[in-house]
């Protein structure tokens, strides 16, 4: 079981991630983040990594520690309400992972989310990648819209962007 893992880690690569997620699909993510974000005070970021490198596989690091682990680095806990979420696609192993402040997490629970990530891993798993990543930003805005509705002073305090890996 270990070995087909690291197979697939070891032959998913960039160009997988373009062939998923050609620049008009990435575009169309920045687009629809920004778009949702205006719903609320909450902040979203999308990561997505091809594949884990090889001592990360060693060591048997699944995609819940890294998108932790992101969820640090790319600061999406750093924001005034407490709102921010990550969502985290590792291509390789074809999994889903939100990571949520402990603000919207509170009001939400592990329920919400873990009911999210299956639906856009269904839609991954059809091959609609761009259709997968809009409907959990837009369910993941609803959840946000309710519990954190738009102030006049509200800023975009993370990029929309969408981060490789």
């Amino acid at each position: 079981m270990r070995w087909k893992r690291v197979l697939r880690h070891l032959l998913t690569d960039q160009w997988s991630v373009r062939r998923a997620f050609p620049p008009a699909v990435m575009r169309a993510i920045r687009d629809k983040i920004g778009e949702q974000e205006r719903r609320h005070c909450g902040e979203l970021r999308f990561a997505l990594e091809a594949a884990l490198p090889l001592l990360r596989l060693w060591r048997g690091q699944n995609a819940r520690s890294r998108a932790v682990e992101l969820f640090g680095q790319l600061r999406v806990w750093d924001t005034e309400h407490n709102s921010g979420v990550l969502i985290y696609l590792l291509l390789a192993d074809k999994r889903v992972e939100i990571v949520a402040d402990r603000g919207i997490h509170n009001k939400v629970g592990d329920a919400a989310w873990e009911a999210i990530c299956g639906e856009m891993q269904r839609s991954f798993a059809a091959g609609r990648f761009e259709q997968g990543v809009s409907l959990g930003v837009a369910a993941i805005s609803d959840l946000l819209a309710e519990h954190y509705p738009p102030a006049e002073d509200d800023s975009n305090e993370l990029p929309n962007e969408p981060v490789v890996l």
